[in-house]
Protein backbone atom coordinates (compact mmCIF):
# COMPACT_ATOMS: atom_id res chain seq x y z
CA UNK A 1 0.00 0.00 0.00
CA UNK A 2 1.00 3.48 -0.37
CA UNK A 3 2.16 5.69 2.14
CA UNK A 4 3.79 9.03 2.23
CA UNK A 5 4.00 11.92 4.61
CA UNK A 6 1.19 14.55 5.31
CA UNK A 7 -0.27 16.71 8.08
CA UNK A 8 -3.44 17.88 9.71
CA UNK A 9 -4.00 21.79 9.49
CA UNK A 10 -5.77 23.02 12.42
CA UNK A 11 -8.05 26.66 11.49
CA UNK A 12 -5.83 28.18 14.52
CA UNK A 13 -2.61 27.31 12.32
CA UNK A 14 -1.17 24.44 14.29
CA UNK A 15 0.40 21.74 12.24
CA UNK A 16 0.30 18.18 13.43
CA UNK A 17 2.92 15.82 11.06
CA UNK A 18 2.33 11.93 10.92
CA UNK A 19 2.22 9.30 8.03
CA UNK A 20 -0.64 9.16 5.66
CA UNK A 21 -3.31 5.67 5.47
CA UNK A 22 -6.13 4.87 4.16
CA UNK A 23 -7.55 7.24 1.16
CA UNK A 24 -4.82 9.85 0.10
CA UNK A 25 -7.12 13.00 -0.52
CA UNK A 26 -7.61 15.53 0.93
CA UNK A 27 -10.31 15.96 3.17
CA UNK A 28 -11.48 18.80 5.50
CA UNK A 29 -13.39 18.02 8.31
CA UNK A 30 -14.11 18.68 12.54
CA UNK A 31 -11.71 17.34 14.58
CA UNK A 32 -13.04 15.52 17.15
CA UNK A 33 -11.45 13.31 20.31
CA UNK A 34 -12.90 9.54 21.21
CA UNK A 35 -11.31 8.86 24.51
CA UNK A 36 -12.54 4.98 24.40
CA UNK A 37 -9.74 2.27 24.95
CA UNK A 38 -11.38 -0.55 23.26
CA UNK A 39 -14.19 -0.40 20.04
CA UNK A 40 -12.29 1.49 17.58
CA UNK A 41 -14.59 -0.66 15.19
CA UNK A 42 -17.90 0.51 16.96
CA UNK A 43 -16.23 3.98 16.47
CA UNK A 44 -15.57 3.84 12.69
CA UNK A 45 -19.30 3.08 12.42
CA UNK A 46 -20.80 4.71 14.41
CA UNK A 47 -22.82 7.45 12.15
CA UNK A 48 -23.18 10.11 15.04
CA UNK A 49 -19.66 10.98 13.08
CA UNK A 50 -20.61 12.53 10.03
CA UNK A 51 -18.58 15.04 8.88
CA UNK A 52 -15.94 14.86 11.28
CA UNK A 53 -12.34 13.45 11.80
CA UNK A 54 -12.18 11.46 14.76
CA UNK A 55 -8.92 11.58 16.88
CA UNK A 56 -8.40 8.51 19.11
CA UNK A 57 -6.61 9.42 22.54
CA UNK A 58 -5.58 5.29 22.81
CA UNK A 59 -2.10 5.21 21.63
CA UNK A 60 -2.22 2.10 19.53
CA UNK A 61 -5.36 1.33 16.97
CA UNK A 62 -5.62 -1.50 14.94
CA UNK A 63 -4.30 -4.46 16.52
CA UNK A 64 -7.20 -6.61 16.59
CA UNK A 65 -7.85 -5.71 12.75
CA UNK A 66 -11.24 -5.69 10.67
CA UNK A 67 -14.29 -7.25 12.41
CA UNK A 68 -17.17 -6.67 10.34
CA UNK A 69 -19.83 -8.26 12.92
CA UNK A 70 -18.72 -5.48 14.96
CA UNK A 71 -19.87 -2.51 12.83
CA UNK A 72 -22.17 -0.85 14.29
CA UNK A 73 -24.28 0.62 10.45
CA UNK A 74 -24.01 -0.50 7.12
CA UNK A 75 -21.02 1.87 6.03
CA UNK A 76 -18.24 4.56 7.86
CA UNK A 77 -19.78 7.97 7.82
CA UNK A 78 -16.62 9.92 9.55
CA UNK A 79 -14.67 12.22 7.31
CA UNK A 80 -11.36 11.14 8.27
CA UNK A 81 -9.74 8.87 11.03
CA UNK A 82 -6.45 10.61 13.19
CA UNK A 83 -4.14 8.11 15.53
CA UNK A 84 -0.56 7.96 16.96
CA UNK A 85 0.28 4.60 15.64
CA UNK A 86 -1.50 1.65 13.76
CA UNK A 87 -1.09 -1.74 13.98
CA UNK A 88 0.11 -3.12 11.13
CA UNK A 89 0.00 -7.21 12.23
CA UNK A 90 -3.00 -7.40 13.89
CA UNK A 91 -3.96 -10.72 15.53
CA UNK A 92 -7.36 -11.96 16.28
CA UNK A 93 -9.61 -14.81 15.64
CA UNK A 94 -12.04 -12.84 13.74
CA UNK A 95 -9.66 -10.21 12.02
CA UNK A 96 -11.14 -10.29 8.47
CA UNK A 97 -7.83 -7.91 7.27
CA UNK A 98 -5.93 -4.66 8.20
CA UNK A 99 -7.21 -1.41 9.66
CA UNK A 100 -5.23 0.88 7.06
CA UNK A 101 -6.21 -1.33 4.14
CA UNK A 102 -10.02 -1.47 4.87
CA UNK A 103 -10.15 2.52 5.51
CA UNK A 104 -8.38 2.72 2.17
CA UNK A 105 -11.48 0.57 0.87
CA UNK A 106 -13.59 2.52 2.65
CA UNK A 107 -12.22 6.18 0.79
CA UNK A 108 -10.91 7.09 4.42
CA UNK A 109 -7.92 9.32 4.54
CA UNK A 110 -6.27 8.63 8.02
CA UNK A 111 -3.14 10.03 9.46
CA UNK A 112 -0.82 7.88 11.71
CA UNK A 113 2.05 9.06 13.67
CA UNK A 114 0.26 12.08 14.88
CA UNK A 115 1.47 13.61 18.22
CA UNK A 116 -2.58 12.74 19.30
CA UNK A 117 -1.59 13.61 23.23
CA UNK A 118 -0.35 17.32 22.08
CA UNK A 119 -3.75 17.46 19.54
CA UNK A 120 -6.24 16.14 22.46
CA UNK A 121 -4.82 19.36 24.50
CA UNK A 122 -5.09 21.56 22.43
CA UNK A 123 -8.80 20.45 21.48
CA UNK A 124 -9.40 21.02 25.01
CA UNK A 125 -7.75 23.74 25.85
CA UNK A 126 -9.07 25.81 22.63
CA UNK A 127 -12.37 23.51 22.26
CA UNK A 128 -13.75 22.03 19.07
CA UNK A 129 -11.91 22.96 15.83
CA UNK A 130 -12.18 22.50 11.96
CA UNK A 131 -9.17 20.73 9.87
CA UNK A 132 -7.90 19.26 7.06
CA UNK A 133 -6.06 16.54 6.30
CA UNK A 134 -3.54 17.08 3.50
CA UNK A 135 0.13 16.74 1.80
CA UNK A 136 1.61 20.03 2.91
CA UNK A 137 0.32 22.74 4.87
CA UNK A 138 0.03 24.93 1.70
CA UNK A 139 -2.81 22.60 0.62
CA UNK A 140 -5.13 24.31 3.31
CA UNK A 141 -6.94 27.72 3.09
CA UNK A 142 -7.14 28.89 6.29
CA UNK A 143 -10.69 30.82 5.50
CA UNK A 144 -12.23 27.72 3.94
CA UNK A 145 -11.26 25.92 7.15
CA UNK A 146 -12.89 28.70 9.28
CA UNK A 147 -16.04 28.41 7.06
CA UNK A 148 -16.55 24.50 7.34
CA UNK A 149 -19.53 22.99 8.99
CA UNK A 150 -21.27 20.38 9.31
CA UNK A 151 -24.84 19.64 7.35
CA UNK A 152 -27.36 17.36 6.26
CA UNK A 153 -26.07 15.36 8.40
CA UNK A 154 -29.21 13.58 9.54
CA UNK A 155 -30.56 12.64 6.10
CA UNK A 156 -27.32 11.59 5.11
CA UNK A 157 -26.95 8.76 7.75
CA UNK A 158 -30.70 7.39 8.10
CA UNK A 159 -31.95 4.54 6.45
CA UNK A 160 -33.58 4.84 2.85
CA UNK A 161 -36.97 2.37 3.48
CA UNK A 162 -38.40 0.93 6.65
CA UNK A 163 -37.28 -2.55 7.05
CA UNK A 164 -38.07 -4.93 10.57
CA UNK A 165 -36.19 -6.71 12.87
CA UNK A 166 -37.40 -9.37 15.26
CA UNK A 167 -39.75 -12.70 15.20
CA UNK A 168 -43.21 -12.25 14.10
CA UNK A 169 -43.88 -13.83 17.47
CA UNK A 170 -42.39 -10.72 19.29
CA UNK A 171 -44.94 -9.31 22.28
CA UNK A 172 -43.51 -5.95 21.66
CA UNK A 173 -43.72 -3.76 18.84
CA UNK A 174 -41.09 -0.62 18.36
CA UNK A 175 -40.81 2.19 15.99
CA UNK A 176 -37.45 3.04 15.65
CA UNK A 177 -36.92 6.38 14.06
CA UNK A 178 -33.58 6.23 12.11
CA UNK A 179 -31.59 9.55 12.94
CA UNK A 180 -28.04 7.72 12.50
CA UNK A 181 -28.86 5.14 14.56
CA UNK A 182 -26.00 2.87 16.28
CA UNK A 183 -27.10 -0.85 14.78
CA UNK A 184 -26.77 -2.06 18.80
CA UNK A 185 -29.98 0.05 19.90
CA UNK A 186 -32.32 -2.61 17.46
CA UNK A 187 -30.07 -5.38 19.06
CA UNK A 188 -31.11 -4.98 22.51
CA UNK A 189 -34.68 -4.48 21.82
CA UNK A 190 -34.59 -7.70 19.56
CA UNK A 191 -32.67 -9.38 22.09
CA UNK A 192 -36.20 -8.15 24.98
CA UNK A 193 -38.65 -9.76 22.79
CA UNK A 194 -39.31 -6.67 20.26
CA UNK A 195 -40.28 -6.81 16.83
CA UNK A 196 -38.87 -3.28 15.44
CA UNK A 197 -38.96 -1.68 12.12
CA UNK A 198 -36.61 0.80 12.09
CA UNK A 199 -37.54 4.28 9.49
CA UNK A 200 -35.93 6.89 7.91
CA UNK A 201 -36.11 10.06 9.34
CA UNK A 202 -38.11 11.67 7.28
CA UNK A 203 -41.36 9.64 8.60
CA UNK A 204 -44.60 11.31 9.98
CA UNK A 205 -46.60 10.76 12.89
CA UNK A 206 -49.07 9.06 10.45
CA UNK A 207 -47.12 6.60 9.59
CA UNK A 208 -45.91 5.64 12.72
CA UNK A 209 -49.59 5.60 14.32
CA UNK A 210 -50.38 2.92 11.24
CA UNK A 211 -48.09 0.90 12.29
CA UNK A 212 -49.32 0.54 15.96
CA UNK A 213 -46.62 0.15 17.82
CA UNK A 214 -46.43 -0.38 21.79
CA UNK A 215 -43.24 1.93 21.63
CA UNK A 216 -41.17 4.56 19.97
CA UNK A 217 -37.60 4.92 20.06
CA UNK A 218 -35.75 7.93 18.71
CA UNK A 219 -32.13 7.01 18.03
CA UNK A 220 -28.67 8.90 18.40
CA UNK A 221 -27.23 10.69 15.24
CA UNK A 222 -24.68 13.20 14.43
CA UNK A 223 -24.90 17.01 13.55
CA UNK A 224 -26.65 20.04 15.02
CA UNK A 225 -29.77 19.22 16.32
CA UNK A 226 -31.54 22.70 15.55
CA UNK A 227 -30.19 22.13 11.35
CA UNK A 228 -33.93 19.47 11.85
CA UNK A 229 -37.15 21.81 12.45
CA UNK A 230 -38.66 19.87 9.70
CA UNK A 231 -38.34 16.14 12.40
CA UNK A 232 -38.27 18.47 15.58
CA UNK A 233 -41.85 20.06 14.18
CA UNK A 234 -42.66 16.10 13.24
CA UNK A 235 -41.83 15.04 16.59
CA UNK A 236 -44.18 17.27 18.35
CA UNK A 237 -47.28 15.43 16.63
CA UNK A 238 -45.82 12.12 17.58
CA UNK A 239 -45.58 12.89 21.22
CA UNK A 240 -49.33 13.51 21.04
CA UNK A 241 -49.81 10.00 20.02
CA UNK A 242 -49.60 9.03 23.90
CA UNK A 243 -47.33 5.99 22.70
CA UNK A 244 -44.16 5.41 25.45
CA UNK A 245 -41.09 7.14 24.22
CA UNK A 246 -37.32 6.09 24.60
CA UNK A 247 -35.01 8.83 22.73
CA UNK A 248 -31.01 8.79 22.97
CA UNK A 249 -28.54 10.78 22.59
CA UNK A 250 -29.66 13.44 19.08
CA UNK A 251 -33.28 11.87 19.83
CA UNK A 252 -32.83 13.15 23.40
CA UNK A 253 -31.73 16.81 21.63
CA UNK A 254 -34.29 16.56 18.86
CA UNK A 255 -37.05 16.04 21.86
CA UNK A 256 -36.19 18.74 24.07
CA UNK A 257 -36.07 21.32 21.13
CA UNK A 258 -40.10 19.73 19.95
CA UNK A 259 -40.96 20.87 23.77
CA UNK A 260 -38.94 24.48 24.07
CA UNK A 261 -36.18 23.22 26.24
CA UNK A 262 -32.82 24.63 23.85
CA UNK A 263 -29.68 22.89 23.02
CA UNK A 264 -25.98 24.35 22.64
CA UNK A 265 -22.90 23.24 21.75
CA UNK A 266 -20.29 22.04 23.90
CA UNK A 267 -16.64 23.53 24.36
CA UNK A 268 -15.12 19.76 23.14
CA UNK A 269 -17.80 17.40 23.97
CA UNK A 270 -18.61 14.04 25.55
CA UNK A 271 -17.15 11.30 23.33
CA UNK A 272 -15.75 7.88 24.92
CA UNK A 273 -16.96 5.31 26.88
CA UNK A 274 -15.76 6.78 30.66
CA UNK A 275 -18.24 9.58 31.01
CA UNK A 276 -19.85 9.45 34.87
CA UNK A 277 -23.67 10.38 35.56
CA UNK A 278 -25.60 10.53 38.19
CA UNK A 279 -28.93 9.32 38.52
CA UNK A 280 -30.57 12.74 40.62
CA UNK A 281 -33.90 10.31 41.62
CA UNK A 282 -31.75 7.35 42.26
CA UNK A 283 -28.89 8.91 43.59
CA UNK A 284 -26.76 6.34 42.00
CA UNK A 285 -23.38 7.18 39.72
CA UNK A 286 -22.80 4.78 36.23
CA UNK A 287 -19.63 5.03 33.87
CA UNK A 288 -21.30 5.53 30.16
CA UNK A 289 -20.32 5.31 26.66
CA UNK A 290 -21.52 8.78 24.78
CA UNK A 291 -20.80 10.41 21.65
CA UNK A 292 -21.79 14.05 21.27
CA UNK A 293 -21.31 17.56 20.81
CA UNK A 294 -24.65 19.19 21.96
CA UNK A 295 -26.36 19.65 24.94
CA UNK A 296 -29.53 19.84 26.58
CA UNK A 297 -29.98 23.48 28.00
CA UNK A 298 -32.09 22.25 30.68
CA UNK A 299 -32.65 24.75 33.58
CA UNK A 300 -33.86 23.91 37.08
CA UNK A 301 -35.11 27.79 37.73
CA UNK A 302 -37.30 27.89 34.47
CA UNK A 303 -40.68 27.09 35.06
CA UNK A 304 -41.59 26.23 31.64
CA UNK A 305 -38.32 23.31 31.99
CA UNK A 306 -39.71 22.29 35.33
CA UNK A 307 -43.31 22.22 34.13
CA UNK A 308 -42.14 20.04 30.46
CA UNK A 309 -40.05 17.38 32.63
CA UNK A 310 -37.86 16.82 35.58
CA UNK A 311 -34.38 16.49 35.61
CA UNK A 312 -32.82 12.69 35.46
CA UNK A 313 -29.13 12.48 34.52
CA UNK A 314 -26.46 15.02 35.02
CA UNK A 315 -22.64 14.84 33.82
CA UNK A 316 -21.08 14.58 36.80
CA UNK A 317 -17.97 16.13 34.92
CA UNK A 318 -19.40 19.26 33.90
CA UNK A 319 -23.01 19.25 35.24
CA UNK A 320 -24.75 19.25 32.11
CA UNK A 321 -27.95 17.30 31.41
CA UNK A 322 -27.88 13.47 30.76
CA UNK A 323 -31.51 12.45 30.87
CA UNK A 324 -35.37 13.60 31.31
CA UNK A 325 -38.26 12.44 32.22
CA UNK A 326 -41.16 14.41 30.21
CA UNK A 327 -44.37 15.16 32.39
CA UNK A 328 -46.95 15.43 30.14
CA UNK A 329 -46.76 12.41 27.45
CA UNK A 330 -44.70 8.65 28.47
CA UNK A 331 -41.00 9.78 27.43
CA UNK A 332 -37.66 9.21 28.96
CA UNK A 333 -34.37 10.28 26.78
CA UNK A 334 -31.03 10.02 28.16
CA UNK A 335 -27.61 11.86 26.39
CA UNK A 336 -25.37 9.04 26.67
CA UNK A 337 -25.70 5.34 24.87
CA UNK A 338 -27.16 2.67 27.38
CA UNK A 339 -27.06 0.28 24.23
CA UNK A 340 -22.89 1.08 25.25
CA UNK A 341 -21.24 -0.76 22.25
CA UNK A 342 -18.75 -0.79 23.02
CA UNK A 343 -18.30 0.41 26.65
CA UNK A 344 -19.92 -0.13 29.88
CA UNK A 345 -23.25 -1.68 30.10
CA UNK A 346 -23.72 0.30 33.54
CA UNK A 347 -27.30 1.74 32.06
CA UNK A 348 -28.46 -1.48 29.55
CA UNK A 349 -31.42 -1.57 32.17
CA UNK A 350 -33.27 1.17 30.55
CA UNK A 351 -33.88 -0.99 27.74
CA UNK A 352 -36.00 -3.31 30.40
CA UNK A 353 -37.45 -0.05 31.97
CA UNK A 354 -38.67 0.83 28.03
CA UNK A 355 -39.90 -2.70 27.51
CA UNK A 356 -41.81 -2.61 30.94
CA UNK A 357 -43.42 0.67 30.34
CA UNK A 358 -44.77 -0.63 27.01
CA UNK A 359 -46.49 -2.97 28.70
CA UNK A 360 -48.09 -0.86 31.40
CA UNK A 361 -49.44 1.19 28.29
CA UNK A 362 -50.78 -1.55 26.82
CA UNK A 363 -52.70 -3.19 29.81
CA UNK A 364 -54.38 0.57 29.58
Amino acid sequence: MEERTGCLVLENGMVFRGTRMGALGNVTAEIVFATGMNGYLETLTDPSYYGQAVVQTFPLIGNYGVIPEDFESRRPFLSAYIVSEMCDAPSNFRCSGKLAEWLAEQNIPALTGVDTRTLTRVLREHGTMNGMICDSPDNADPEKLRAYRVTDAVNSTTCEAPYTLGGESAVRRVALMDYGAKANIARELVKRGCRVTVLPASAKAEEIAALKPDGIMLSNGAGDPADNPGIIAELRKITALGIPIMAICLGHQLLALANGIPTAKLKFGHRGANQPVLNLETRKMAVTTQNHGYQVQYDPQSAHCRETADLLYVNINDNTCEGLRYRKFPAVSVQFHPEACAGPQDTAFLFDEFVQQMGVSKCR
